[in-house]
């Protein structure tokens, strides 16, 4: 029985996709939805930060982010979390601290030396994660189902 989902996202349209199945399955089950950003730590180039903006306003505006995120089914129990540090790490042990059932996550589907070179968050969370983990690469659509009982 699944009791809490775990949809952590980079507000990438993949990630959108997933959240449209983390909120149905949520739905389904009656389950709370933790909903989560990771932000990588602020790169440090020579003892200065690197970007215009400081490590807290850039935090702060992650958190505005994600507490506007739009989530699409109504009435839903959810949490929203903003954590700082490596995000295959942090989802892990995100769904680990709050005791996460399913972690629901969208991914880039890079291949090859891509993925080689930029890693895998998706990849390093399902062989690390405690609990199941559903990768999403496109949107929730029910059509091909509709199409194949239609030929039938």
């Amino acid at each position: 029985m699944i009791q809490k989902i775990l949809h952590p996202t980079d507000f990438s349209e993949s990630s959108q996709w997933a959240l449209q199945w983390a909120c149905h399955l949520a739905q389904s089950w009656q389950a709370p939805l933790l909903l989560a950003h990771v932000a990588p730590p602020p790169v440090v180039v020579h003892g200065e930060i690197f970007t215009d903006l400081s490590a807290t306003q850039h935090q702060h505006l992650l958190k505005e982010q994600l507490e506007q995120l739009a989530l699409p089914l109504p009435n839903l129990r959810v949490e929203r979390v903003l954590v700082v540090g490596d995000p295959a790490h942090e989802v892990v042990k995100l769904a680990k601290d709050h005791r996460v059932d399913l972690i629901v996550m969208g991914t880039h589907g890079r291949t090859g030396l891509r993925r080689f070179l930029l890693g895998s968050v998706a990849e390093h969370v399902v062989r690390q994660a405690h609990c199941a983990v559903l990768t999403v690469k496109g949107p929730l659509t029910t059509e091909p189902l509709k199409e194949q009982t239609q030929a039938k």
